[in-house]
């Protein structure tokens, strides 16, 4: 049983969540929250007696704090964040090698210099496998991408778990939990995917209807629980069982589908970044083509965990909690301006394609 645990990511959703556990549990001496920003007053509370160190991860000075807490065990929840950037994993919307990779680097860095760190946990996500059209139904942990290299957020998700591996051969006496999750939605958490959903227009590819694996927040956060208390070695596909398909889920979220050619997804996506709703980049139009599966055959026999919700429920459960659409008699969520604004889209659509 861990004693000292350190949580990077502290001021946000999954790192919040994990402190608020393990700070009830009396078989941990001491929990202590790492993040750049303070917590949300909502969250002060919620943290219990977590002990809160304002600090970025990327200065070196994270080794002084490692060091004289004697930390045992490191949950690096703020690798890859959960509620922003790409919607086909965990992304970030600074760049992720500014973030993520020299982050990691620096803590990584910290813990191999340590003397008490006996156990890391790294959040990574499942877009290391990329979307494509040559891939397997079903991802295992020992696949790869297929076809073109990863690019953008996903290719910093692979640096990030190069550096990982380096450090488990550097130090292999520390036991290292690296944890791939899933496209993550729940009725609290805001991400990439239920900003996506909860667009009045919600563009897709015609031609194209992807199948979704989703992972509910719940899960998500019990699963970092379970490795930041017990030995679990190893990679680990973190998803919930069942998938959905996009067209499903945009229905049954209540939203107009908004359906363009293919080539013209990521200059739609274009628009909708600077709208300021959600991110869009090639390898997200991507995945809003050719979604993605993983097998969590190991998450449930090596590690011992079955999520509670399935996909299917896990959508339920961001859907219950959806406010409603108003707008226009007979089209839910649309005023005159956003009709203005599909009318130019359409115009803008006719000159690209």
């Amino acid at each position: 049983m861990s004693s000292v645990v350190l949580i990077t990511g502290v001021s946000r959703h999954l790192g919040a969540r994990l402190a608020e556990q393990l700070a009830d549990d009396p078989a941990i001496d001491r929990v202590i929250g790492i993040d750049a920003t303070a917590p949300r007053k909502a969250d002060l509370e919620r943290l219990g007696r977590t002990e809160f160190v304002r600090a970025d991860i990327r200065n070196p000075l994270i080794a002084k704090v490692i060091a004289q807490a004697q930390v045992d065990t490191v949950v690096h929840a703020a690798a890859l964040d959960a509620t922003t950037g790409s919607l086909g994993g965990v992304g970030a919307r600074v760049s992720p090698k500014d973030h993520d990779v020299v982050g990691t680097m620096q803590l990584l860095a910290a813990c191999q210099k340590s003397d008490t760190v006996s156990r890391v946990v790294v959040k990574s996500t499942t877009a290391v496998y990329g979307s494509g059209p040559g891939d397997p139904a079903v991802f295992t942990e020992d696949m790869h991408a297929t076809g073109h290299a990863p690019c953008g957020y996903a290719k910093g998700a692979v640096e990030v778990e190069g550096y990982v591996r380096g450090f488990m051969r550097r130090r292999p006496d520390i036991t290292v939990t690296i944890l791939r999750y899933a496209s993550l939605i729940g009725p609290t958490i805001e991400s990439p995917l239920t900003r996506y959903l909860a667009m009045p227009l919600v563009p897709t590819s015609i031609g194209f209807d992807p199948r979704l694996q989703l992972l509910h927040e719940a899960d998500a956060v019990e699963v970092l629980r379970h490795a930041a208390v017990a030995e679990h070695p190893g990679v680990f596909n973190v998803a919930a069982d069942g998938v959905v398909l996009l067209s499903q889920a945009v229905r049954r979220a209540g939203r107009l589908r908004l359906p363009v050619p293919a080539p013209a997804i990521s200059f739609v996506g274009g628009l909708v970044r600077n709208s300021g709703v959600v991110e869009f980049s090639a390898e997200q139009a991507s995945f809003l083509n050719y979604g993605r599966v993983v097998d969590t055959a190991r998450l449930r026999e090596g590690f011992g965990y079955l999520p509670r919700f399935s996909t299917q429920q896990a959508l339920a459960s961001y859907l219950d909690a959806l406010p409603g659409l108003r707008g226009l008699p007979g089209l839910p969520g649309l005023g005159a301006g956003a009709l203005r604004a599909v009318e130019s889209l359409a115009g803008r659509l006719a000159r690209v394609v």
